[in-house]
């Protein structure tokens, strides 16, 4: 019995040291894959940014990279999307993606690689353009690590998709429209998804996992409220759809603070009023749209349907006829990014064990931001892991604290990412991932 236990000791420090010796391999060879390459690469994407669906330039260039080394590349699925194979042997297939589009958003950053492009969109319409939200960080990470899983195919068994997205950033998902495209059906359904977000609120190169939603479900809805016109100087002859909607407003903002757990997080916001055209005519509609976010399909179906009920019963209040209540009209959204918890643990225990305790982040998200990447993971359900990869300086935090310039947020025009250590660490983190998911036996 002792015997055993020393075997087992020694055989697991073997695996410990080999496994810190392999992580610190993988972060010299990120960092100068990084130096002489990615960096560069990086500085293209930032400077020629293209809007969703119409990442034209930007897809080719992906496509071109992943050919080059060795991947089977396919284009135009979803539009502009791109799926890159990389078979090696017997395993699962694994799934890894990266979203490719800016925004409508003209950059005021002061870098020497800002964005000065306009573009039309794909509804005909120009605008600046800028990578505000740090996709160039993903696409660079993703090159960076289909280099480095080229380079140690003796470390990992199986197939690699490698999957770049169009339209993460548009009301209609790039995501989904690679679906609808048939995509597990042409390529294969993964065994595994991963993907990462580079984040403004956590320090540069930090990992973050959370073990419940990593973003929001989201839910456009519009508040059609009908009226009953009449003489702005005669209101007792009509049924006013501006203060039937203020009215909708205001109590829709109890939906949350008197209706949820205090424990439970939602947001209602009521983005948009739109209601008459003259001064002294009380007209026959008022518009109001929001957005609606919710971490669970309980907090979702209780909101979309308090907002119904506090919508049509106002307008029952104001005494409109039953033929003329207000009522939702459905616009889109996307399901919660919802993280296999078993899986979670697994890949952080990895990281914990390579990286060391210090590159995982302590963090709690503060807004209720929200993703596409679920509309790959649903229906039919694939394991998946959406982590955080930080991609601000820690001093800046610091300045910030003390009240100095704060950290621009995520689709600022200030938007600013240290690219090398989110880089860098989004490839460790995703190939070290990709090695666990995928043993050589």
């Amino acid at each position: 019995m002792v015997n055993r236990l020393i075997v087992r000791i020694c055989l697991g420090m073997l695996l410990l040291s080999c496994s810190v010796a392999y992580a610190g391999q993988l972060e010299d060879e990120a960092r100068s894959d990084y130096e002489k390459y990615l960096g560069e690469l990086f500085r293209y994407f930032h400077a020629n940014p293209e809007l969703s669906f119409v990442e034209f330039k930007t897809s080719a260039r992906i496509a071109r990279e992943l050919e080059s080394i060795g991947f089977e590349v396919t284009g135009g699925v979803g539009t502009t999307g791109v799926v890159a194979i990389l078979r090696n042997g017997d395993g699962p297939l694994v799934m890894m993606r990266a979203d490719m589009d800016g925004l409508p958003v003209q950059e005021r950053a002061s870098l020497p690689y800002a964005s000065k492009v306009f573009q039309e969109n794909s509804e005909g319409k120009v605008f600046p353009v800028m990578h505000a939200c740090g996709h160039d960080v993903h696409m660079t990470s993703l090159i960076g690590t289909a280099r480095r899983m080229v380079a140690s195919k003796v470390t990992w068994s199986g197939t690699l998709m490698l999957v770049a997205q169009p339209a993460e950033e548009w009301k209609i998902s790039g995501a989904k429209a690679m679906r609808e495209d048939r995509i597990w059906e042409r390529f294969g359904k993964p065994d595994y998804a991963l993907a990462f977000h580079v984040a403004a609120d956590i320090e540069a190169g930090k990992l973050f996992a959370p073990r419940n939603a990593a973003y929001s479900a989201v839910d456009s809805l519009d508040v059609i409220v009908p009226g009953i016109g009449a003489h702005g100087a005669s209101p007792h002859r009509g049924r006013d759809p501006i203060v039937i909607a203020s009215q909708i407003v205001l109590a829709l903002q109890t939906l949350v603070s008197r209706e949820l757990s205090p424990r439970e997080p939602g947001v209602v916001t009521v983005g948009v009023f739109k209601a008459g055209n003259k001064r002294n005519v009380i007209g026959e509609l008022a518009r109001l749209e929001l957005t609606v976010r919710s971490d669970n399909e309980s907090t979702r179906d209780k909101l979309l349907a308090g907002i119904e009920r506090i919508a049509v019963n106002i307008g029952r209040a104001a005494d409109l006829p039953e033929d003329r209540l207000p009522y939702i009209e459905m616009k889109g959204g996307v399901p919660v990014t919802a993280n296999d918890e078993v899986l979670v643990d697994r890949l952080t225990s990895r990281w914990r064990r390579e990286f060391g305790e210090d590159m995982l982040a302590q963090y709690e998200r503060q807004g209720m931001g929200g993703e596409d990447f679920p509309f790959f993971t649903q229906a039919p359900y694939i394991p998946s892991v959406y982590f955080s990869v930080g991609g601000t300086p820690k001093e800046n935090f610091v300045r910030e604290a003390q009240g100095g310039v704060a950290v621009p947020s995520h689709h600022s025009p200030l938007f600013e990412i240290s690219p090398e250590p989110a880089v860098v660490s989004g490839v460790m983190a995703t190939v070290s991932a990709l090695r666990e998911l995928m043993p050589v036996d």
